[in-house]
């Protein structure tokens, strides 16, 4: 009986020794990289990594006149959505759940929002800077963008997967792309959650990943 306690530390060295390594992955959160949002985790230091999706370039005016593209979110996690002014139903919903994000973060540089119009020939710098006083909507760290329609809409359909299937050969100002979703996008813009942007649950679960992320 002497012996167990030698024995004993020698079997938990071995154990240790013989564990199977963890893999060299990302953090918890999965990537998403086509449109039916299917999480993928992808190990490090392989060709898939390098290669994961990424959102395309892009150039808007926010509600103040400025310019925003790929640049100003360089080395930022951001969320981006898709609204217009004058939405009367799901648009009012999203933006009260993004204020939760906004006063969650407001202080912290680190964090932004852009909000893209699919409606930019009703929705012009001053309409959209109208409705950031109206709703309290704080920049530089929320942006509400307005743009190049063909650029819009390419991006929301290639780069974030966000259409939700209405307006899929938009012709006229008639037919324009709908989406509820929320796109949480990493410090490399690569997208690593979506959300319901209606329902404050799903916001809390954004921030919460968020934070996972700026760990």
């Amino acid at each position: 009986m002497k012996h167990l306690p030698l024995l004993m530390i020698c079997l938990s060295v071995w154990a240790c020794q013989s564990s199977p390594k963890r893999l060299n992955t990302e953090i918890e959160l999965p990537f998403y990289v086509e449109e039916t949002f299917t999480p993928t985790w992808v190990e490090e230091n392989t060709e898939e990594y390098v290669q994961i999706h990424r959102i395309a370039p892009f150039s808007f005016l926010d509600q103040n006149g400025d310019t925003v593209s790929e640049r100003s979110v360089k080395g930022k996690i951001y969320v981006a959505n898709f609204f217009f002014s004058i939405c009367p139903g799901v648009c009012p919903k999203m933006t009260r759940n993004l204020k939760l994000l906004q006063k969650q973060y407001g202080q912290d540089d680190r964090i932004m929002i852009l909000s893209h119009s699919v409606m930019p020939w009703v929705d012009s710098v001053q309409r959209l800077h109208d409705y950031a006083e109206l709703n309290s909507i704080r920049s530089p760290q929320w942006r509400l963008l307005t743009g190049d329609k063909t650029m819009t809409y390419d991006l929301a359909r290639n780069s974030y997967f966000a259409d939700e299937g209405f307006g899929k050969n938009v012709t006229t100002e008639e037919d324009f792309l709908h989406t509820e979703k929320l796109v949480l996008i990493d410090d490399q813009r690569r997208i690593r959650g979506v959300y319901n942007g209606t329902l404050p649950l799903e916001v809390k679960r954004m921030m919460e990943d968020i934070s996972t992320l700026l760990d």
